[in-house]
Order: structure tokens, then sequence, then C-alpha cells
């Protein structure tokens, strides 16, 4: 893990409230993941050359497949795959490019036994992967970038990770204007899974994602995470996607998030997925698998094992 809360980090700035533990078990249900006692983990593995975390590391598939085998061995329940960096700024990449990225991964990782989620806003893209062995469907878009994606997880009944977005990443930035950013996106989150949900998806299929660094600024960020329990009054499983944001950068940096390179801000992500865990979240998305796990699984003892 990276050293990025080495030599006394920065205080949590002043709008960023406690995550406060969660009332109740957070482990809702969903048909297909696996059923554990903590807060499951999602590996990142970014097949594209121009990822803001690791530069193209895995952009080849064999790298790729090592690295999603590796993430794997580490403790990872899902291992997610994406052909499109979805970057601020980062501009579309063609269904043909995207899928000649992804899919030689996950058949290699699904025959080798790992459960994958493609994350892509492609309907196209996510049919293929399904046929070539992914289990979940992590659409960033929460459905809004592909009117097709609604009915092909419908029919195919996995489960769906539904992402806040308000704009493309080319021109999101522009879009994180907020009066009241969790009561927006919970609204938002909501008008979503009705859509979803009448196009004949099942609710016991969906699992909601706040967007974290998605149309917001770490303000909202911050604001987000201290509100993990009003997102929960959803309803649904939340995931969270803090791993090595911007929003860690700002804060560890002091206002400026390019002193602290992403792959140093892994120490700050597990220590988020600890309060994400506490918060009743279902799942963290990471790049490092096993710090956000022994932060799950510390998460999950102080929820079992501390007497009443």
């Amino acid at each position: 893990m990276g050293g990025a809360l080495a030599g006394g980090a920065a205080a949590l700035p002043s709008h960023a409230p406690s995550v406060r533990a969660a009332e109740h078990t957070p482990a809702l249900a969903v048909p297909g993941l696996p059923a554990q006692d903590r807060c499951l983990v999602m590996g990142i593995l970014n097949v594209t050359p121009d990822s803001f975390s690791d530069g193209g590391a895995y952009s080849s598939p064999a790298r790729a497949i090592d690295h999603g085998l590796a993430l794997a061995a580490e403790g990872a329940d899902i291992v997610d795959v994406g052909g499109e960096s979805t970057r601020p700024g980062a501009l579309p990449v063609p269904p043909a490019e995207e899928l000649s990225r992804v899919l030689p991964v996950v058949r290699e990782l699904a025959r080798a036994g790992v459960l994958v989620s493609i994350d892509t806003m492609n309907a196209v893209v996510a049919a293929a992967a399904l046929a070539a062995g992914a289990g979940i469907v992590n659409d960033v878009s929460g459905g809004l970038a592909d009117p097709a994606m609604a009915s092909l997880v419908a029919t195919a009944g996995v489960p769906y990770v539904v992402m806040h977005w308000r704009a493309p990443s080319r021109e999101m930035r522009r879009h994180a204007v907020y009066r009241d950013v969790t009561a927006e996106v919970a609204a938002e989150l909501r008008d979503r899974v009705g859509n979803l949900t009448a196009r004949g998806v099942r609710e016991d299929q969906l699992i909601l994602d706040p967007g974290l660094g998605f149309a917001k600024r770490p303000v909202h960020d911050w604001t987000l995470l201290g509100n993990l329990g009003q997102l929960r009054t959803l309803g649904f499983p939340l995931l969270v996607g803090a791993s090595r944001k911007s929003f860690l950068g700002d804060l560890l940096g002091d206002g400026d998030p390019d002193r602290i390179p992403p792959a140093d801000r892994d120490t700050a992500t597990a220590a988020v997925s600890a309060l994400a865990a506490a918060a009743g979240a279902y799942c963290v998305r990471v790049h490092d698998v096993a710090g956000s796990l022994h932060a799950a699984r510390v998460a999950a003892a102080c929820r079992t094992r501390v007497p009443a």
C-alpha cells in the first residue's frame, strides 16, 4: 500500500462529516453475488491506455489477465474489468475497441473461476462480456448513456450497479452544482430505479453507487460519504468507489491533488473503505484489494464482536 498518510496526514476538512456506524448489518442479499458477513471488495482492472490511476499498466491482455488473477488471489470478491476510461475529460471509446480490450480478459478470468464484473456504459459490450462469462454489469451512467442497457440487464437477470451520473466525462465538471448533494443524488438515483424497474429490471438486481468524483467536487464527495446512512434509506445495497480519487489527493495534498499521485492514495482509500463498511456499504471498489479487505474485516469485527 502507498504511504499517503505517512508523516502525519492533514486532518479531514471541516466540511467532511464523520461517517456514522450502521445501525443494521450492511449485508443486503443480491442474487448472484457472494454472501459475506462483511462488506464486499471489488478489485479494479482497467484495460485502458489512459487510466488516471495506473497509466495504462494493464492495457495488454496478458498483463491484465495476470493482474486480475492477482486481485482475486488477494481476496477480491469481484474483479471489475473496464475498457473505457471515465476519468474527467476522457473521450468515448468505439464499442469495437472496447470489446477488443475487455473480452479476452473477461473470458480468461471467468474460466479461472473469478467472478467478473464488466464496467461499461455500452449494452453491446455488456452483452458480449456476459456471454464471455461476466456475471455483473457495472454501468457508471446508470443506463442513461445507452437506452438498450435496461432491457439487456432485465433479460440477463444479473446484478446491475447503477451509478449516479449527470453527464459524460468530457463535460461532467460543469454539472457539479448542488444545493443539497445528498438529497439530489438520492432523488436522481430513485428516478433511475423507477425507470429501470419500469423497463423490467428487478429491484433485487440493483446496487446503487453515489458516484464519488463524477460531477462532484471534493466537498460533495465528503458530504456523500458522511451521509451514507441517508442513501441507505433508499433500500438498496450501496457500492462506494473512492479509490485513489482526486478528493483524497486534494485532502492529502492540502488542496493540491497533484502533490499526491494516485498510487500513493491507497492508505487513505483503505480508511474510507473501513468507514464506508462501518456505515453499511455493501461493496467497495478499489485498486488495492488487500488494504480494503482488511478494512472491511475490521469493520465487520467491530459490528459483530463488540459486546452490546
